[in-house]
């Protein structure tokens, strides 16, 4: 039996996403939860050309100019399934630099009002 890597904790928040893994005391990235992307149609292929084209965080914020910036959380709940895809996607692989089958995930949602 391999022994697996520690679990990997995102919590995505409507301001923030903070990201690292369990056992550490503070996260290991802390960013925009934000996504910027074209949103074009590549009509001859059948896909977007936004699927290859986005970034998220601080670099989603920086590129307002030439990309529409989405805000896929709203309320503390999931408004943009396609965006929060994408955003953790770019978590996982660009910031973290970790493979999903090395590890368990933990996402963190809001408590639930009483």
């Amino acid at each position: 039996m391999t022994q697996r890597l520690p679990a990997v904790v995102i919590d995505n928040g409507t301001g923030y996403t903070k990201m690292g893994f369990a056992g550490n005391s503070e996260p290991s990235y802390i960013i925009p939860t934000a996504i910027a992307s074209n949103e074009e149609k590549d009509t001859t292929k059948g896909m977007s050309i936004e699927d290859l084209n986005f970034h998220i965080g601080d670099e989603a914020l920086s590129r307002s100019k030439a990309y529409q910036v989405y805000y896929p959380v709203r309320r503390g709940e999931v408004d943009n399934w396609t965006h929060m895809e994408k955003l953790w996607q770019h978590c996982i692989f660009k910031y973290l630099r970790t493979d999903p089958e090395d590890h368990f995930f933990c996402l963190v949602r809001r408590p639930l009002p009483r």
